[in-house]
């Protein structure tokens, strides 16, 4: 059976809604209260913080990072989810050191 993704109501801090597709992830049955946003940006706060740290640890000359999210529900919470394999998301990062660094 495929999970069916749902659309619902996220309210932003400012108090403004949007509309949020969103996936399943447990058997519960998808309320139609509206969530709040900030159930995913804490989450993105926190892995971005996470990965800057290992990026200064590393101490590359030049970083980028790029990652993809899906949004799931759990338990009547938003979820971030990184997936591998799939289009809409991902976690990329990529790491550059001058040659003259290792001389």
């Amino acid at each position: 059976m495929e999970i069916q993704s749902r659309i619902i109501s996220v309210e932003l801090t400012d108090g403004t809604s949007i509309k949020v597709e969103v996936t399943p992830i447990d058997e519960r049955k998808i309320t139609v209260q509206s969530r709040y946003f900030n159930e995913i940006t804490a989450v993105i706060e926190s892995l971005t913080k996470e990965i800057a740290q290992v990026l200064q640890n590393a101490k590359p000359d030049k970083a980028s990072v790029k990652f993809g999210i899906e949004i799931g529900i759990e338990s009547g919470k938003l979820t971030p989810l990184l997936v591998k394999g799939t289009s809409t998301a991902n976690l990329e990062i990529t790491l550059e050191w001058n040659n003259n660094c290792f001389d």
